[in-house]
């Protein structure tokens, strides 16, 4: 295979076989716009992103794990409310397994291979997919519960809860399918780097749209449904505390400022793949990568806010969590009392256990 018969699927890009295979970089009339775009917004990117992630890490990891802990130890598993944020911390914790690759990503370019591409794309978009999922459907079990308390349409049979769960499970497989199928390791030799994209811009630009699609439609349903529970809340027969009605105020607020600036950066990206004026312009451009950079990082920290809201706020979790931390505590004190306790008799020492 000569250079002239390697395939570009995208802008300045050749697939890892391809590159291999060819022996010869393929270059284009990008050149110049593709180098604009990936040295000073990807050095950027590396500083940022290994600092950010790795506490977002930390944070999401231990929460969402003490979250597992105490929903199996301490709560009945059947409730609906329970089983959703039992699935909505296995989201958060799918989601944050990606965060490491792609942090890496940024910083060394894609180093882990084709296949690796694929699987890491697959769970990371499953594990952010069904994070929205779940947190919609939460809210629609919340305004049900307060709203039209009487409505049948809230169940407290198990069966609905693991069928509910499933169908998210399916849906935001089928969601993260594309990744699966038509990412892949691809190289740019405009600037020597791997990355792991789709290597039709088609695709990209349904992975765009379809992350767009999800948050409005999850925003507007949490949006109407907080708002008609807040008006409920405020009545005045209602006895309801200040601190509930912030609480909620607080879970919409940041749900809209970490997810709204991150989904308008990747349509302002998009429009770039269009060859709209003036986003090919590369101080335009670079601009606009600069703010996705930014935006990503503050909506893939959702994941460790999630316990906070949802969980940690709660008297009862904060109750249930005071007693998980008593007893790690007590035993890793135990040991150290059962060595304590030595008899000393005849110059010889004896443990009591």
């Amino acid at each position: 295979m000569t250079s002239s018969d390697v395939v570009t699927s995208d802008v300045g890009i050749t697939t890892e076989y391809e590159y291999q295979q060819s022996g010869t970089a393929h270059y284009d009339d990008d050149y110049e716009d593709d180098m604009c775009t990936t040295s000073e917004v990807r050095k950027f990117g590396a500083i940022v992103t290994t600092v950010f992630f790795s506490v977002v890490i930390v944070f999401s990891v231990v929460g969402n794990l003490l979250v597992l802990v105490v929903l199996v130890k301490y709560e009945n598993l059947k409730s609906m409310t329970n089983t959703f944020l039992l699935n909505l911390a296995l989201s958060d914790i799918i989601f944050t397994v990606g965060l490491p690759f792609w942090a890496s990503y940024d910083i060394h370019t894609w180093t882990f291979g084709d296949t690796a591409c694929k699987a890491v794309s697959f769970i990371f978009d499953m594990g952010f997919y069904s994070s929205i999922i779940f947190l919609t459907i939460m809210t629609i079990h919340r305004y049900m519960a307060v709203v039209h308390p009487m409505s049948v349409v809230i169940s407290r049979k198990s069966i609905h809860c693991v069928v509910t769960s499933l169908t998210v499970w399916v849906a935001s497989c089928m969601a993260a399918t594309p990744a699966l199928l038509f990412k892949t390791k691809v190289f740019n030799p405009n600037d020597g780097s791997w990355h792991c994209q789709y290597t039709d811009i088609t695709w990209r630009l349904v992975g765009f749209y379809q992350q767009n699609v999800f948050f409005l439609v999850s925003f507007t349903i949490i949006a109407f449904c907080y708002s008609q529970i807040l008006l409920r809340l405020l009545r005045p027969t209602s006895h309801t505390r200040h601190k509930t009605v912030r609480l909620i105020l607080s879970i919409v607020v940041v749900f809209f400022l970490d997810w709204a600036p991150y989904n308008v950066a990747v349509f302002l990206k998009s429009l770039k793949f269009w060859e709209l004026e003036p986003f090919t312009d590369c101080r335009v451009s670079n601009s606009v990568e600069y703010a996705f950079y930014v935006c990503r990082l503050v909506a893939f920290s959702h994941c460790c806010l999630n316990p906070v809201f949802y969980v940690f706020m709660g008297i009862k979790f904060r109750t249930h969590l005071k007693k998980l931390l008593q007893y790690f505590c007590k035993e890793v004190a135990e040991p150290q009392r059962r060595h304590s306790r030595l008899i000393y008799s005849n110059g010889e020492e004896c443990s009591m256990y």
